[in-house]
Protein backbone atom coordinates (compact mmCIF):
# COMPACT_ATOMS: atom_id res chain seq x y z
CA UNK A 1 0.00 0.00 0.00
CA UNK A 2 1.59 3.91 -0.51
CA UNK A 3 2.09 5.61 2.44
CA UNK A 4 -0.65 7.96 3.05
CA UNK A 5 -3.42 5.96 0.53
CA UNK A 6 -7.08 5.98 1.83
CA UNK A 7 -8.49 2.50 1.72
CA UNK A 8 -10.67 1.42 -1.24
CA UNK A 9 -14.57 2.78 -0.28
CA UNK A 10 -18.19 1.78 -1.80
CA UNK A 11 -18.62 3.71 -4.69
CA UNK A 12 -21.98 2.25 -6.52
CA UNK A 13 -21.49 2.57 -10.40
CA UNK A 14 -22.86 5.39 -12.46
CA UNK A 15 -22.66 7.79 -8.93
CA UNK A 16 -20.74 10.57 -8.35
CA UNK A 17 -17.47 9.89 -5.98
CA UNK A 18 -17.84 11.88 -2.90
CA UNK A 19 -14.32 13.39 -3.20
CA UNK A 20 -14.94 14.80 -6.75
CA UNK A 21 -15.04 18.69 -6.63
CA UNK A 22 -16.83 20.60 -9.24
CA UNK A 23 -14.14 21.95 -11.64
CA UNK A 24 -11.36 20.78 -8.98
CA UNK A 25 -11.39 17.06 -9.62
CA UNK A 26 -10.58 14.86 -7.22
CA UNK A 27 -10.12 16.31 -3.94
CA UNK A 28 -8.24 12.82 -2.51
CA UNK A 29 -5.84 12.89 -5.16
CA UNK A 30 -2.62 12.50 -3.56
CA UNK A 31 -4.19 9.74 -1.05
CA UNK A 32 -6.97 8.24 -3.12
CA UNK A 33 -7.25 4.38 -2.85
CA UNK A 34 -5.59 1.64 -4.84
CA UNK A 35 -8.71 1.08 -6.96
CA UNK A 36 -8.85 4.54 -8.22
CA UNK A 37 -5.03 4.40 -9.18
CA UNK A 38 -5.17 1.44 -11.79
CA UNK A 39 -8.44 2.60 -13.01
CA UNK A 40 -8.61 4.49 -15.82
CA UNK A 41 -11.00 6.40 -18.63
CA UNK A 42 -10.14 5.44 -22.21
CA UNK A 43 -10.34 9.25 -22.83
CA UNK A 44 -7.51 9.77 -21.13
CA UNK A 45 -4.86 7.83 -22.33
CA UNK A 46 -5.66 7.05 -25.80
CA UNK A 47 -5.84 8.83 -28.77
CA UNK A 48 -8.40 6.89 -30.61
CA UNK A 49 -11.28 8.68 -28.50
CA UNK A 50 -9.81 12.48 -29.34
CA UNK A 51 -12.91 13.36 -31.76
CA UNK A 52 -15.26 12.60 -28.54
CA UNK A 53 -15.83 14.99 -25.75
CA UNK A 54 -14.37 14.59 -22.67
CA UNK A 55 -16.62 12.29 -20.20
CA UNK A 56 -18.01 15.54 -18.58
CA UNK A 57 -19.05 17.22 -21.94
CA UNK A 58 -19.80 13.31 -23.51
CA UNK A 59 -21.53 11.81 -20.67
CA UNK A 60 -20.23 8.73 -21.26
CA UNK A 61 -16.82 7.35 -19.89
CA UNK A 62 -14.80 4.67 -21.63
CA UNK A 63 -13.42 1.37 -19.68
CA UNK A 64 -9.78 1.58 -20.79
CA UNK A 65 -9.63 -2.55 -19.62
CA UNK A 66 -10.83 -4.76 -21.97
CA UNK A 67 -14.20 -6.79 -20.64
CA UNK A 68 -15.47 -10.42 -22.72
CA UNK A 69 -19.29 -11.38 -22.86
CA UNK A 70 -20.22 -15.00 -23.92
CA UNK A 71 -22.82 -15.08 -26.20
CA UNK A 72 -24.96 -18.66 -26.49
CA UNK A 73 -26.80 -19.80 -29.35
CA UNK A 74 -30.40 -21.03 -28.27
CA UNK A 75 -30.90 -23.08 -31.07
CA UNK A 76 -27.31 -25.37 -30.91
CA UNK A 77 -25.95 -24.39 -27.34
CA UNK A 78 -22.89 -23.59 -28.82
CA UNK A 79 -21.17 -20.53 -27.13
CA UNK A 80 -18.67 -17.74 -28.61
CA UNK A 81 -16.91 -15.46 -26.13
CA UNK A 82 -16.38 -11.39 -27.50
CA UNK A 83 -14.44 -8.91 -26.78
CA UNK A 84 -16.18 -5.81 -25.31
CA UNK A 85 -15.46 -2.28 -24.31
CA UNK A 86 -17.69 -0.71 -21.70
CA UNK A 87 -18.99 2.35 -21.77
CA UNK A 88 -20.67 3.92 -18.96
CA UNK A 89 -23.47 6.39 -19.53
CA UNK A 90 -24.44 9.09 -17.14
CA UNK A 91 -28.04 8.16 -15.88
CA UNK A 92 -29.32 12.14 -16.36
CA UNK A 93 -28.62 11.85 -20.08
CA UNK A 94 -29.91 8.57 -21.56
CA UNK A 95 -29.14 9.23 -24.90
CA UNK A 96 -25.39 10.51 -24.71
CA UNK A 97 -24.75 7.16 -26.63
CA UNK A 98 -26.35 8.47 -30.01
CA UNK A 99 -24.07 11.11 -30.62
CA UNK A 100 -22.15 10.86 -34.09
CA UNK A 101 -18.71 10.85 -33.00
CA UNK A 102 -19.10 8.21 -30.44
CA UNK A 103 -21.38 6.17 -32.60
CA UNK A 104 -18.22 6.57 -35.15
CA UNK A 105 -16.27 5.29 -32.46
CA UNK A 106 -18.13 2.29 -31.67
CA UNK A 107 -18.15 1.48 -35.37
CA UNK A 108 -14.81 1.57 -36.03
CA UNK A 109 -14.41 -0.42 -32.61
CA UNK A 110 -16.61 -3.37 -34.59
CA UNK A 111 -14.52 -3.13 -37.51
CA UNK A 112 -11.60 -4.39 -34.94
CA UNK A 113 -14.06 -7.62 -33.46
CA UNK A 114 -14.85 -5.18 -30.53
CA UNK A 115 -18.17 -5.13 -29.67
CA UNK A 116 -19.61 -1.83 -27.41
CA UNK A 117 -21.71 -2.49 -24.16
CA UNK A 118 -23.27 0.55 -22.47
CA UNK A 119 -23.85 0.29 -18.51
CA UNK A 120 -26.58 2.33 -17.31
CA UNK A 121 -25.24 0.97 -13.46
CA UNK A 122 -23.51 -2.27 -11.81
CA UNK A 123 -26.39 -4.37 -13.43
CA UNK A 124 -28.52 -3.06 -16.31
CA UNK A 125 -26.97 -2.11 -19.84
CA UNK A 126 -27.31 -2.97 -23.24
CA UNK A 127 -24.89 -4.05 -26.42
CA UNK A 128 -24.65 -1.51 -29.05
CA UNK A 129 -24.51 -3.01 -32.47
CA UNK A 130 -23.24 -0.50 -35.12
CA UNK A 131 -24.65 -0.56 -38.89
CA UNK A 132 -21.37 -2.37 -40.19
CA UNK A 133 -22.09 -5.70 -38.00
CA UNK A 134 -26.20 -5.91 -38.67
CA UNK A 135 -27.64 -7.71 -41.14
CA UNK A 136 -29.96 -5.09 -42.19
CA UNK A 137 -27.12 -1.96 -41.62
CA UNK A 138 -29.07 -0.30 -38.80
CA UNK A 139 -27.93 0.74 -35.50
CA UNK A 140 -29.19 -2.13 -32.56
CA UNK A 141 -29.52 -1.67 -28.93
CA UNK A 142 -30.44 -5.30 -27.07
CA UNK A 143 -31.45 -4.21 -23.63
CA UNK A 144 -31.89 -6.71 -20.85
CA UNK A 145 -28.13 -7.25 -20.92
CA UNK A 146 -27.51 -9.96 -17.96
CA UNK A 147 -24.32 -8.08 -16.00
CA UNK A 148 -23.03 -9.09 -12.92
Amino acid sequence: MFDGMIPDFDKPASERCPHQKHHKGCAIYRNRPFGCRIWNCRWLVNDDTADIGRPDHSHLVIDLMPDFVTLRNNEDGSENRVQVVQVWIDPKFPDAHRDPKFRAYVERRAREGIWTLIRKNSRDGFALIPPCTAEDGQWHEFEGVSLK
